[in-house]
Order: C-alpha cells, then structure tokens, then sequence
C-alpha cells in the first residue's frame, strides 16, 4: 500500500499558521533573490540595474520613491506567493498535473513577467509591451523565472 501525498492532490493548500508562513518565507527568499539579480548582476550584463520601483511609480503615479520600493516589495513578499498557491498551482493541478516542479517555477515566473511588462508596463503603465524587448526586458525575464523557481521551490520544502 503507498501512502498518497495529500500536498500533492489537494488543489487550494489550507489556511493555517503554517501557510502564512509558508507565503512569507517564499516570498522573502524569492524577492531577496530577485533584488540580487536585478541590483547586483544586470547591471554587469546590461549596464544598470533593474528599477521596478520606478514601474511601481509609472503605474500609480506615485512621486516617492520609497513609498514605490515598499509597495513592490509587498507585492513580491505576500501577494506573489498567495498568486502560486491559490492561482497558478491549481491551474497547473487541473491542466498539467504531471508538470516538473522547475517548469512550474518557471512557468509561474514567465506569468508574473507577462503580467508586469506587459500588463503594468504596457497596459497599464502605457510604456511599450515589454518595454520594446530591450537587453533589460530579457534580464528582467530571468529575474522572474528565478523568483518563480525560489517560491516553488520553498513551498515545495515546507510542504515536504
């Protein structure tokens, strides 16, 4: 007899102590991986640093950029994990049940890159879909794929 994992067939995770932090845990790994790429290594790739505050500031019209920097990285440390757990990991559950957990990551984090260059940048924001594919726009694709990876990848850990 094998033991069925209920993490594993169980489509909404259920909300307990654990799961907020579990959505904390993901989120702040995840955004301290981001902000590594996008201030430390882009800027030795493309020549300058990622700057999503300065999206934040663009969409909201927001003249403090501190008051961008906070919002961007709530964003990334609560609401992004809650978007993988209650969003795309069912919808992945429901349509490709047997998806790798790195192509789910990856996936997860090619839709928070469409919905941020293209929805907030272009949309929204009124800049050119994903910001005219300049050097910056691939960078920012790797930056999104790492989080997703970082928040897969960590709530994968503390469900197992």
């Amino acid at each position: 007899m094998t033991m069925i994992d209920t993490h594993e067939t169980q489509l909404l995770p259920r909300l307990s102590t654990k799961l907020l932090v579990t959505i904390v845990m993901a989120g702040l790994a995840a955004d301290l991986t981001w902000e590594f790429w996008a201030r430390a290594i882009t800027p030795l790739l493309v020549g300058g640093p990622m700057e999503p505050a300065a999206l934040v500031q663009s969409v909201f019209g927001l003249q403090n950029r501190f008051s961008a920097e906070i919002i961007h990285a709530v964003v990334g440390i609560v609401f992004y994990p809650i978007g993988y757990l209650f969003i795309a990991r069912p919808l992945q559950r429901i349509v490709v049940p047997s998806l790798p957990l790195f192509l789910i990551g990856l996936g997860f984090g090619t839709g928070l890159w469409i919905f941020a260059l293209y929805v907030m940048a272009h949309l929204v924001a009124g800049l050119p879909a994903f910001l005219g594919f300049i050097p910056l726009t691939w960078a920012s694709l790797v930056g999104h794929w790492l989080f997703g990876l970082v928040v897969a990848y960590v709530v994968w850990y503390r469900e197992h």
